[in-house]
């Protein structure tokens, strides 16, 4: 395939787009997941007893309903009319939404009214978080060379740590604000933040062109007009692969959100919880990448089942270390359980997903299949509070709700066809229909 000065390949530019993109769509989320364990249950909700951080973690888990349709809609256009138009979008959509959360009044202003307009708003952020993603990653895959895939797309999930660690810097002054002011205005700060970060982001994404994959595929007529339609038809298999492998992400949640509030009950103070959050997300800054280039030379399957595993066998060290009293011993396996176990994973699946399907319906397939199997992830902390996981005892639930989570997405896995000799320009397809790989 030839490429004209237009459609080049920037696989630099492309991941610095996307880490930026990732970054400001999981501040925004973090922001949220924090905020739901330990500011909603009282500015939202009557009581702020164990029902209203169950009904807070609801809230949370609304967006990943909103998630499968925007998927739907997103993808369409992604694969219809260029990743990098849907990118814009997504973006602002996450922004505004989140900063009109911080304009929300609360349950004592409004009643009931508050939290269904939190939920508005929440389904809004799954709507944007539903097609960005899915379109990053798309858009760096078909920009990076072929034997360096997998590194260039780790930087999208990267980016989500980069957005994790700025949203708990920024919420650590405000958890310990004195109650009065902590929640009544102080919560809000960070979420009209946002608007700066978005602003940010929106100039380095409006530059970025479009994939060289994408142009050659309109330029020959390869787009489809219902891209559903070819998805389903011949990737069905490979959109539910993605479906159980993204049960994985949970790991991520109950990491950063339920282990929030179950820290809290055993007396870790919620400072102390959202530097184990900072910590170990700055350490996947370096690992993610790492894994990356780990995944280009021996693939992406190992790399992925490994972080899966891994991540439900440290696990109850993990949260066991919380009631133990010794920081250090919590810091180091906090580090463990989440760089060097889940991270793996969370660096290598942007290829792995995307490589199943070809540049036609490649938006559609990992946006439908991701969003489907994120609702694991969004609805884990009230799922896991409601059976007893953010009190006493909780480490139990939470280590076997991780385990059958990573079986799951790991014997998903395996059932995938390993991708990483395969060219771009021939992923997805039959192999009838491969041609000999290019020297």
């Amino acid at each position: 395939m030839t490429t004209t000065a237009t459609t080049r390949k920037t696989p630099v530019k492309a991941a610095t787009a996307s880490f930026m993109g990732s970054a400001v769509e999981y501040y925004d989320f973090f922001l949220f997941g924090s905020a739901a364990a330990l500011i909603f249950p009282t500015v939202f909700f009557p009581s702020g007893d164990q029902a209203a951080l169950v009904m807070s973690f609801a809230t949370f888990g609304f967006a990943y309903i909103a998630r499968p349709f925007g998927a739907i809609i997103l993808g369409h256009f992604g694969d219809r009319i260029g990743r990098q138009k849907v990118l814009m979008f997504t973006l602002v959509l996450m922004g505004l939404s989140t900063f009109i959360i911080g304009c929300l009044p609360g349950f004592a202003q409004i009643g009931w009214f508050a939290p269904a307009l939190l939920v508005l708003c929440r389904l809004a952020q799954g709507l944007s978080a539903a097609g960005e993603q899915a379109g990053a990653s798309s858009l760096t895959l078909e920009h990076a060379p072929d034997g360096r895939r997998s590194f260039f797309t780790s930087w999208t999930l990267t980016g989500t740590q980069g957005g994790q660690i700025l949203a708990a810097l920024i919420f650590i002054p405000v958890v310990a604000l004195p109650d009065d002011i902590k929640f009544s205005w102080g919560w809000r700060v960070p979420f009209w933040l946002s608007a700066v970060v978005v602003v940010v982001a929106f100039f380095i994404r409006r530059s970025l062109h479009e994939t060289p994959e994408f142009e050659q595929a309109k330029a020959t007529g390869q787009i489809a007009r219902m891209p559903l339609v070819p998805l389903l038809k011949n990737h069905w298999r490979d959109v539910l692969r993605v479906i159980f492998c993204a049960f994985i992400a949970a790991v991520s949640t109950v990491f950063g959100t339920l282990a929030i509030a179950y820290g809290k009950e055993v007396g870790l103070a919620a400072s102390v919880t959202l530097w184990l959050v900072v910590v170990a997300n700055v350490v996947a800054l370096f690992t993610q990448p790492l894994f990356g280039r780990l995944a280009d030379r021996i693939g992406r399957k190992p790399v992925f089942i490994y972080g899966a595993l891994s991540s439900a066998a440290f696990m109850p060290f993990y949260m066991l270390s919380m009631g133990a009293g010794n920081d250090l011993l919590t810091f180091g396996l906090a580090i463990l359980t989440f760089s060097c176990g889940y991270a793996a994973a969370n660096a290598v699946w942007p290829s792995f997903y995307g490589e199943m399907f070809s540049t036609r319906v490649r938006f559609s397939g990992m946006a439908i299949g991701t969003q489907l199997g994120f609702l694991m992830a969004g609805f884990a902390p009230s799922i896991v509070a409601a059976l007893g996981g953010g009190g006493a005892g909780g480490w139990v639930v939470i280590s076997l709700f991780t385990a059958v989570i990573a079986v799951i997405a790991s014997v998903s896995a395996l059932t995938a066809r390993e991708t990483k000799n395969v060219p771009t320009d021939q992923l997805g397809l039959r192999a009838e229909e491969r041609v000999p790989a290019r020297v």
